[in-house]
């Protein structure tokens, strides 16, 4: 990656597919970043970077490959495999960390206490859900195409998340209609179901 890549990337701001890191803060906070990206559509890792965008640089390159290494190892079930190059724009180290969606998905992430927690990726955060839709091969287009799916993806391009009894205001259908759909649209591979806590949201799987 040159530095213009970097500085475009930067430029694009924190998203469901990007994140950025001053520096890692521990190996299992990490994990639930890197997992949530294996769960979702993956994404781009920045360590070195502040979240307003500014480049800080890491105090040791060695150390958060370390942490890295320790949470896709060791606390993401099952283990993950990134890859990452360093950079030093201006003399000041970045690594970039780059995780596929993966294909053993759902991956876990393991907390200090040993508890094993799925999370995915709503817009910049990644989030906690107890149940991970996995999408079938082949999609259902009319579906994903119809007025609905299209009023939902407006509503969603400007909120996190949407739950069923506001999906049937907007679409003027029964609650259980309402959730009904949003299920069918998650299976779809559309829609991600976020279930803690309580009540069941969904957001966008691919947020633009």
């Amino acid at each position: 990656m040159t530095r213009n890549q970097l500085d475009d990337l930067i430029t694009q701001g924190e998203s469901n597919r990007l994140e950025f890191k001053r520096q890692i803060s521990s190996a299992h906070r990490i994990a639930r970043t890197l997992a949530a990206f294996a769960n979702t559509s993956g994404g781009t890792l920045v360590v070195g970077v502040a979240d307003d965008g500014k480049i800080v640089g890491v105090p040791s390159e060695p150390r958060e490959i370390r942490k890295i290494e320790d949470a896709t190892d060791r606390l993401v079930d099952p283990a993950l495999t990134v890859s990452y190059e360093t950079l030093a724009p201006d003399g000041r180290k970045v690594l970039v960390i780059t995780i596929a969606e993966s294909e053993e998905k759902p991956h876990y992430a393991v907390d200090e206490a040993g508890k094993r927690t799925i999370y995915v990726r709503a817009k910049d955060k990644s989030v906690p859900t107890n149940q991970l839709i996995i999408t079938p091969e082949k999609a259902d287009a009319d579906l994903i195409k119809s007025p609905t799916a299209r009023t939902l993806i407006q509503y969603l391009r400007k909120n996190d998340h949407i739950t069923a009894d506001r999906f049937a205001k907007l679409i003027n259908v029964s609650a259980y209609r309402a959730g009904k759909l949003l299920r069918q649209l998650a299976e779809q591979g559309l829609l991600l179901m976020i279930d803690k806590p309580r009540p069941v949201r969904y957001a966008l799987k691919l947020a633009e």
